[in-house]
């Protein structure tokens, strides 16, 4: 009998592969983080990963914009997202150093988008897990799997109705020159 798509594990999927790093700093039961990985649509990323695999870092502080181009490693190796607080980021200038096997993996920021999600809505980068997740997964050309992540947030849905023109136009750059043109004709 074949499983539901809610309790697909991710290892089977023909998608990008997703993981989460958790910090622990936001509340349990509103972290976006741990629902994504008790749905099984991410896996926990742990200090010590098999090696070979370099998973993309989402970091909002790498000075190098997620495109269309970094497909293929997304592909091979998946995106990773450290799930922590907006608030301690802010304080700390970026993910704290001491996050074991994170300095080796290559770093993207997200293209500027809006939240969607109720505790940030509007703001423009304050993105949660789920948001981070599908966003990479719209620009690099998957959007039912965007679409799968968010499914079960509350203002998942509308997060890419939102972002609809922006995501668009980050979807269709042809390079990081083009992808930087459509972030200031926007912001």
């Amino acid at each position: 009998m074949p499983s539901s798509r809610s309790t697909r594990s991710p290892s089977t999927d023909r998608t990008t592969p997703l993981f989460v790093r958790i910090t622990g700093e936001d509340h349990p039961k509103a972290c976006t983080g741990r629902r994504l990985l008790r749905q099984r649509l991410a896996r926990e990323w742990k200090d010590l990963e098999p090696r070979g695999r370099t998973p993309i870092l989402l970091d909002p502080r790498a000075p190098d914009p997620l495109t269309p181009l970094d497909r293929p490693r997304a592909m091979a190796s998946g995106l990773l997202v450290v799930d922590c607080s907006w608030n301690r980021l802010g304080q700390r200038g970026g993910f704290d150093p001491s996050l074991k096997g994170l300095g080796r993996l290559p770093r993207r920021r997200l293209p500027w988008l809006l939240a969607g999600n109720p505790q940030h809505y509007g703001r423009v980068g304050e993105l949660n897990t789920a948001e981070a997740f599908a966003a990479a997964l719209d620009i690099l050309g998957d959007r039912l799997g965007a679409e799968r992540v968010l499914e079960t947030f509350a203002g998942g849905p509308g997060f890419l109705a939102l972002n609809a023109r922006l995501l668009d136009a980050y979807r269709n750059a042809r390079s990081e020159q083009e992808l930087r043109s459509a972030e200031r004709e926007f912001f």
